[in-house]
């Protein structure tokens, strides 16, 4: 197998972090990784900018953040300056199919955009 192209590398390693709950509970080490104009549409449908999924994640009274075990993560090079990334994740019997946009910048590669969509049976999990 071969290695991926550097951007992509990058993208993996970033969304990997992302999944790790100690930085999904810090709101310095989330900032670091998320593009200030960063968006997300959730499992429930909910939609998050950047100031808000890193108050929600790092709320001293909210649930601590689960681990997230990602499968089939895969990414393509978009443009110089844009990755795709695609992959699954599941926590507590919780599967989602997931999709991230990573923008390079001048502090390296930050998701600039995910989402996350739940599945229970999935005809074309074998792609």
């Amino acid at each position: 197998m071969t290695e991926p192209a550097p951007g992509v590398a990058a993208a993996i390693e970033g969304e990997l972090r992302l999944l790790d709950p100690v930085v999904r509970a810090s709101a310095d080490q989330l900032s670091a990784l998320l593009h200030p104009d960063f968006r997300e549409i959730g499992t429930s449908g909910r939609l998050w900018e950047r100031d808000s999924i890193i108050a929600m994640l790092t709320d001293p009274g909210a649930p601590r953040p689960v681990t997230l075990t990602a499968s089939r993560m895969r990414g393509d090079r978009l443009a110089p300056d844009l990755v795709h990334l695609t992959f699954d994740t599941e926590s507590r019997g919780l599967r989602s199919h997931r999709s991230s946009l990573w923008r390079l910048t001048g502090h390296g590669w930050l998701l600039y955009f995910h989402q996350a969509t739940p599945f229970i049976d999935d005809p074309f999990a074998e792609f």
